[in-house]
C-alpha cells in the first residue's frame, strides 16, 4: 500500500478586525480541517532571538518589550494605529517571516496527506497574498458590531477600535474579491451553522486522506 500525496487545497480565511475569523477557523478545526493560525505564526516569527524580534526592538526600542523579553503586542497596536510609518515598518519586519512560516506549514500539511489546509490571514488582500491560495473566504460583519467586539475583546476604546478598522481595506472591497462570504451579524450559533454549511458544500469530500493500492 502506497500513500498518494495529492495537492492540498489551500484556503484563506480573512476579514476585518472583529469580524469573527477566529471562530470560523475554530469551527473548521472541530470539523476535522487542518487549520493554521496566523496569530500563532506571528508569535513564532517574533519570538525572542528571531530576526524580526531584533528588527522590531531596534526600531521601536525597549518600550515595546515585556519583562520576559516578549513583545508588548497591545502597546505595538496602539503605536501603529496612530503612526502609519511605524505600521509600515512593523509589517515589513514581520510579514516576510510569517509568509515563510506559512509556506513551510502548508508544505508539511501536503506531505502529511492533508487534503485541505485553512489559514487565517487577516491582511490577505492588503499584503497581496491572495494568489497563494486556491479559495478565499471572507468573514463579514456590520462595522458597529465589529467595533463593539474589539472593545470587549481587546479592552480598547471605541476610538482605538475605529482606528484599527480604518487602517485595513474596506470590507466591501474584500467581499468583492472573495469566492465565499460568511456573514457574522447574528449570534455565534448562526455563524457556526453557516460554517457547517460551507464545510458540507466545499470541504467534506476533501477531509479524508487518500490511499492508493498498487498491484504486486
Amino acid at each position: 500500500m502506497i500513500e498518494t500525496i495529492l495537492k492540498v487545497l489551500k484556503v484563506a480565511v480573512t476579514g476585518g478586525a472583529g469580524s469573527g475569523k477566529t471562530l470560523v477557523c475554530y469551527r473548521l478545526k472541530e470539523l476535522g480541517i487542518k487549520v493554521i493560525s496566523s496569530d500563532s505564526l506571528a508569535r513564532e516569527a517574533v519570538a525572542p532571538g528571531s530576526t524580526a524580534h531584533e528588527k522590531i526592538f531596534n526600531y521601536f526600542g525597549e518600550r515595546i518589550l515585556l519583562s520576559d523579553g516578549m513583545l508588548n503586542r497591545q502597546m505595538l497596536r496602539r503605536i501603529i494605529i496612530n503612526d502609519d510609518a511605524a505600521r509600515i515598518s512593523l509589517e515589513r519586519f514581520i510579514h516576510p517571516e510569517i509568509s515563510k512560516l506559512m509556506q513551510q506549514k502548508m508544505a508539511q500539511a501536503e506531505l502529511e496527506g492533508d487534503r485541505v489546509v485553512v489559514i487565517e490571514v487577516p491582511l490577505l488582500f492588503e499584503l497581496g497574498m491572495e494568489e497563494q491560495f486556491d479559495l478565499v473566504v471572507v468573514v463579514s460583519a456590520d462595522r458597529k458590531l465589529r467595533v463593539k467586539r474589539l472593545v470587549d475583546r481587546d479592552n480598547v476604546s471605541c476610538d482605538e477600535a475605529e482606528k484599527l478598522i480604518n487602517v485595513q481595506m474596506p470590507e466591501e472591497k474584500k467581499v468583492e474579491r472573495a469566492e465565499f462570504v460568511l456573514s457574522n451579524d447574528g449570534s455565534k450559533e448562526q455563524l457556526i451553522r453557516s460554517v457547517d454549511r460551507l464545510y458540507e458544500k466545499l470541504f467534506q469530500k476533501y477531509t479524508k486522506k487518500a490511499k492508493k493500492i498498487e498491484s504486486p
